[in-house]
C-alpha cells in the first residue's frame, strides 16, 4: 500500500468503519401487487440520486411511524397501510452537514400507498417516480437496497 493511501486509510476510512452505524428509518412505499407492483422513489436533496424516503428516528415515535412521516415529508404519501414489521435494512455512507461521512443503517418498513398528494413539505426539493421493484433496484446506488428491492 502506498504511503499516501495508507495515510488516507488511517486518517479517514479506518476510523469511519470502526464507528457504530447511525440508525435511520426508511419507507418502501408501494402500490399494486404481483406483476403490477410499483415502488416510489424520490431524489435526494444533495446529489439527486434515487432513494427511498428516509430519516433519523424520532423521539416520541416508533420507527415505523417515523418512516411513515418521512414518506409524507419527502414523497407526499398522505395515507397508506403501514407494516410495522421491517422487511430488512441496508447500510450506506451519508455525508453530514459538516462534510464528515457517517456510516448509516436504514431499517425499511413497507407502506402501501392509498393517497398521494402533490403539495407536501419537500415537493420543491425532490422528484418522485413510480417504477417496478426491478427498475428501482437498477436506479439506486446502495447494494443492500438493491437486494431489498429485487426481493420485494
Amino acid at each position: 500500500m502506498s504511503s499516501l493511501l495508507k495515510q488516507a486509510w488511517d486518517a479517514v476510512l479506518s476510523p469511519m468503519l470502526k464507528r457504530p452505524s447511525r440508525p435511520q428509518v426508511a419507507a418502501l412505499c408501494y402500490r399494486g401487487h404481483g406483476d403490477d407492483k410499483q415502488v416510489l422513489l424520490v431524489t435526494s436533496r444533495g446529489t439527486g440520486r434515487w432513494i427511498l424516503p428516509k430519516g433519523w428516528p424520532m423521539e416520541g415515535k416508533n420507527d415505523a411511524d417515523a418512516a411513515a412521516l418521512e414518506a409524507w415529508e419527502e414523497a407526499g404519501v398522505k395515507k397508506g397501510q403501514l407494516d410495522r414489521a421491517p422487511i430488512g435494512e441496508y447500510s450506506y455512507p451519508k455525508e453530514m452537514d459538516d462534510g464528515e461521512l457517517a456510516h448509516c443503517s436504514a431499517t425499511v418498513f413497507p407502506l402501501k400507498v392509498e393517497k398521494l398528494k402533490s403539495d407536501f413539505p419537500e415537493a420543491d426539493m425532490r422528484t418522485r417516480t413510480w417504477v417496478s421493484p426491478d427498475e428501482a433496484a437498477e436506479m439506486v446506488q446502495e447494494k443492500g437496497l438493491r437486494k431489498l428491492l429485487r426481493d420485494f
